[in-house]
C-alpha cells in the first residue's frame, strides 16, 4: 500500500479527535500535527491574497500563515524555513496550507500528511476544494457526555444549549457527508466503539485510508511531542485507552441540562444507539425554545456559508486546489 491521500480528522469539539489523531500518527506512514488555526482564517481571507503565481503574494499568504497566533509553532517547524517552502511551493492556497502539514510529516519521517480541527466538520467542501482526495474522518460522541466535558472547558465560549446546538449540528454533518461523499472519502467513527474495543475499530480505519493496520495505534498515550504541555485539558490521554469517560455525563450534566437534551436531541441520541435514561427533569416551554432558536440560527448561517462557497466555487477564475500528492497532481493535469 503506498496511498499519499491527506487525511483529516472532523468532529464536534470534545469528541474524542485528539485521541483518535494521535491513534493515526501513532502509525508509522501517517503524521496528524497539533491544531493550529491558519488554514480557516487565511483561507477566509484569500481575497486578500488574490493571484497566487507571483512570489509577493506567496509571500504575504506565507507570513500569514505563520504569524503569532496561527500556532504552526506548536508544529515544530522552522519559520523562515516554512516561508522558504510556501514560497517555492505550487502557487495555489491548498499547496500553501498542504506543504506545512508535509513538512510536519517529513520532520516524523512519514509520507502521509494531514490535519486534525474539530472546526472541519462544518467545512468539508472547503477541505475538498483544496485537496481534492482528502480522505476526511469524523468521529461522534454521545452528546450528553460531549456537553459535560465542553462544560469544563477554558475556551469553549458557549453555554449548555449552545453546546447541544453545536453537537446537534456535528452530528447532522456527519449524516448529510456520509450520504453525498464517496465511501472512500468520508468514514465515521463512533467513540464508544473506539475506547471500548479500539483494533477492530482502527483495523477498518486502516482499510479507509488503504493503509495496513500497526499495533502502536492502540497506545495513544506513547506518541509524544504532538499535544502541546500547555493543553491541560488533555490529560487522560497519557493514559492507555478507556471507557472512564463514556457515561461521564451521569454526573456531568445537571438535571435540568438532562431533561432537555434528551427531549431536543432524543432521535439524533437513539440514532447513535444512546439510550435515553429518562433521569433528567422535564424541560420548560421557555428552554426548549433557546434551543430551537440556538440550533435554528447555527444550522441557518453554516447553510448560508455554504452557498456562498459554493457560488464563489463556480465562478471563481482562481485555481485553489494543492499540488502536492499524486492525486491531486493528476486532476490539475486533467483540468489542464
Amino acid at each position: 500500500m503506498s496511498s499519499d491521500r491527506p487525511i483529516f480528522v472532523v468532529g464536534c469539539p470534545r469528541s474524542g479527535t485528539t485521541m483518535l489523531s494521535l491513534m493515526i500518527h501513532a502509525h508509522p506512514r501517517m503524521a496528524m500535527p497539533p491544531e493550529s488555526r491558519f488554514l480557516l482564517k487565511e483561507w477566509r481571507r484569500r481575497a486578500k491574497f488574490g493571484d497566487l503565481s507571483t512570489p509577493e503574494q506567496r509571500m504575504k499568504l506565507a507570513k500569514a500563515c505563520v504569524r503569532s497566533g496561527s500556532k504552526v509553532r506548536d508544529l515544530g517547524l522552522d519559520p523562515q524555513e516554512t516561508l522558504e517552502a510556501i514560497l517555492a511551493a505550487p502557487p495555489t492556497m491548498g499547496s500553501a496550507f498542504g506543504t506545512i502539514f508535509k513538512m510536519f510529516a517529513d520532520r516524523h519521517g512519514k509520507p502521509r500528511w494531514g490535519d486534525k480541527r474539530p472546526a472541519y466538520y462544518q467545512e468539508v467542501d472547503v477541505l475538498l476544494r483544496l485537496f481534492p482526495d482528502a480522505q476526511i474522518v469524523h468521529i461522534v460522541r454521545d452528546g450528553r457526555s460531549n456537553v459535560a466535558s465542553l462544560k469544563k472547558m477554558p475556551w469553549w465560549p458557549y453555554d449548555s444549549i449552545g453546546s447541544m446546538a453545536a453537537w446537534s449540528q456535528a452530528e447532522y454533518c456527519s449524516r448529510r457527508n456520509q450520504k453525498r461523499l464517496p465511501a472512500d472519502t468520508f468514514h465515521v467513527i463512533r467513540y464508544e466503539s473506539l475506547v471500548a474495543d479500539p483494533e477492530p475499530v482502527l483495523r477498518e480505519l486502516c482499510r479507509f485510508l488503504d493503509e495496513d493496520f500497526h499495533p502502536a495505534m492502540l497506545e495513544p498515550s506513547e506518541v509524544r511531542d504532538v499535544v502541546p504541555e500547555k493543553k491541560t485539558w488533555h490529560g487522560n490521554l497519557k493514559q492507555s485507552v478507556n471507557t472512564d469517560q463514556v457515561e461521564s455525563w451521569r454526573k456531568g450534566l445537571d438535571p435540568w441540562e438532562l431533561g432537555l437534551m434528551e427531549t431536543v436531541l432524543r432521535r439524533k441520541l437513539k440514532r447513535w444507539n444512546y439510550p435515553i435514561s429518562g433521569a433528567g427533569e422535564r424541560p420548560s416551554p421557555k428552554l426548549v425554545a433557546r434551543y430551537t432558536k440556538d440550533a435554528f440560527e447555527r444550522r441557518s448561517a453554516m447553510r448560508k456559508r455554504w452557498a456562498e462557497e459554493s457560488r464563489e466555487a463556480a465562478t471563481s477564475p482562481l485555481p485553489v486546489a494543492a499540488r502536492l500528492t499524486s492525486g491531486q497532481l493528476a486532476l490539475a493535469e486533467q483540468q489542464a
